[in-house]
């Protein structure tokens, strides 16, 4: 499998952990089988009972309707920059430097006041 092809399933995977509520029941399923469980086409289709252009289309949906809240709401990305931002403050803490530390946190303040100022 290609890196590429890995990498989309893990960001499909992704998304649907913060946006899996809004897809239907079987695009859930089927997303979860293609990116979990790493099922091909064929196999999907067998498992859920489907033709296999109907599992294609099905992810297809799925991925836009994720990719489309993504681009709106960007909690993923969010979610992201304050863990990277956490993680570095974690470690500027085990290094002793209390000021870098409080940088980032206060950098990770502003970005939450400007999201919440942003609803």
């Amino acid at each position: 499998m290609a890196q590429e092809d890995i990498g989309r399933k893990v960001e499909l995977a992704w998304l649907a952990a913060f946006y899996g509520p809004v897809l239907t029941d079987k695009q859930r399923e089927v997303l979860a089988l293609h990116c979990e469980e790493d099922m091909s086409l064929g196999e999907i289709a067998q498992a859920a009972g489907i033709s296999r252009q109907g599992v294609h289309e099905l992810i297809a949906r799925a991925s836009e309707r994720l990719s489309d809240l993504e681009g709106k709401l960007h909690m993923a990305a969010r979610f992201r920059q304050m863990e990277e931002g956490l993680t570095a403050c974690r470690e500027s803490l085990r290094r002793g430097d209390i000021r870098d530390a409080e940088n980032r946190l206060d950098a990770l303040i502003r970005l939450e006041q400007e999201e919440t100022n942003g609803l």
